[in-house]
């Protein structure tokens, strides 16, 4: 049933290997040196991978688990589902397991880290 505009339900559990991480951030950000960055989401150029919490994994998946965080390439990831667990609100992805590039036990404190992608433009 929705709630809101989220769905509400007891758990969420992948399939096969899969997983599904939350807590992706989209917005803008400010580099060490105050550089601000507007937010790349949509867009082709700027690109990014970004860190995600792991939520769940399938019963197959023995690399990753929930509570860790995940980088993942730019765009390997699904649109985002907004749902509600025991009371708690957030956005939910299922993510391509063969793009993930990092992991880590811990929040990560820095999300400066890019692979910026700048195409080149024919100006004329």
């Amino acid at each position: 049933m929705a709630y809101g505009n989220a769905w509400q339900v007891n758990s969420i559990r992948p399939l096969h290997d899969q997983v599904i991480v939350r807590d992706m951030d989209f917005k803008e950000r400010i580099t060490s040196s105050g550089i601000i960055v507007l937010g790349d989401d949509g867009k082709s150029e700027g690109i990014r991978p970004r860190w995600g919490e792991v939520h769940s994994v399938g019963p197959k998946q023995t690399q990753y688990k929930p509570g860790q965080w995940i980088m993942i390439a730019h765009g390997r990831w699904t649109r985002g589902a907004k749902v509600e667990v025991a009371g708690e609100q957030f956005t939910i992805r299922k993510v391509d397991i063969e793009n993930i590039l990092l992991v880590s036990d811990n929040k990560p404190d820095d999300d400066t880290m890019s692979t910026v992608v700048m195409p080149e433009r024919n100006e004329m």
